[in-house]
């Protein structure tokens, strides 16, 4: 049981520490960007699909990850959230 512990604590410790480099950049919709897509995946999805994603790739993601993969995010939410994204986060 001890060693169980020690090892999810040293993987939740490396887990935290890789996501805290992840830095977005200041902007309407931060918040919202953070709130939503990091609890299902790292925040490096964004800046890693930032070079090849433009406002239209965004939008087809942005909507895979609510009518595919279930993401609980509201219409409002989702303008919000591509706004940020496509202002922020494209080729």
């Amino acid at each position: 049981m001890r060693t169980l512990f020690l090892l999810l604590s040293v993987f939740a410790t490396a887990t935290a520490a890789g996501e805290n480099q992840i830095v977005l950049k200041d902007g309407q919709g931060k918040n919202l960007v953070i709130s939503q897509c990091a609890m299902c995946h790292s925040l490096d999805y964004i800046t890693m699909h930032a070079k090849i994603l433009d406002r239209a790739g965004w939008e087809k993601t942005v909507g895979k990850m609510i009518n595919v993969m279930g993401a609980p995010i509201g219409d409002a939410d989702k303008k919000v959230i591509i706004d940020y994204l496509a202002r922020n986060y494209r080729k």
